[in-house]
Order: structure tokens, then sequence, then C-alpha cells
């Protein structure tokens, strides 16, 4: 399955398990792998026919307005539902990159779904 790779986007939303640390948003990276059948793109060389990166990266920037979340795992998850849903993937990998343990270089939750997964989920 052919795939696009949007590496470390920046973003800055409300995630954390104590209440301070949900008060301001703070710097996350996301990583989102995009699942999608390009031929008819590719034959095409048409942006209708694929995942527009640029729309995806903008739903990115502004799906923490007015939301929280208190893991990174429900985080990755929320992302991959809304990319399967909003871009039609056949699948989509979500990395969550989180800068809060001084001592790491960073802690992630990465989640992997697809558009059959999604359909087995209850509404």
């Amino acid at each position: 399955m052919d795939s696009l790779f949007i590496a470390e986007f920046e973003v800055a939303y409300r995630v954390g398990v104590p209440d301070s640390e949900r008060e301001s948003p703070q710097r996350l990276l996301l990583s989102v792998e995009i699942f999608f059948d390009f031929r008819t793109a590719i034959s095409t060389d048409a942006i209708q026919r694929t995942v527009d990166y640029f729309e995806v990266c903008q739903k990115l920037l502004r799906f923490g307005d007015h939301r929280e979340w208190k893991l990174i795992e429900t985080l990755a998850d929320d992302i991959a539902r809304m990319i399967l849903t909003d871009f039609n993937a056949e699948g989509v990998a979500v990395e969550v990159k989180k800068f809060v343990i001084p001592q790491a270089a960073h802690i992630a939750a990465r989640v992997k779904r697809t558009r059959e997964w999604l359909k087995s989920q209850p509404r």
C-alpha cells in the first residue's frame, strides 16, 4: 500500500494527566503515515484523487482547539480516527511525541488503525 508521511509536525495541544499540565498548550511532535492507493492520483496527476497533505496539516493545527486529553494514547487514537474519517484513508499510523521527562529525549505513543477497524468501532 502506498503512503504519505508527515514527519514530526509541530502542534500545541493541552495534554497531561495532572490538571496543571493541561492548563496551557504544550509542544508536541506528530508523525503521521497515511495509507492510500495512489494509482488513480498517479495516472491523472490530480490532487483530488489523493490525500491532500496540506489539508491534513491544517486540520492537525486546529485539532487541539478547545480540546484536551489526559493521555497521549487517546490523542493518537483521536487523530487516527479523524484522518480515517475525514480523508478516506485506508489506514493510518500516528505517533505523538511529548517532552515532559527531563531525562528522556521524548515520550511517545503510537497507534495504527485501518478503515476496517474504524467500521468495527461503536459510534
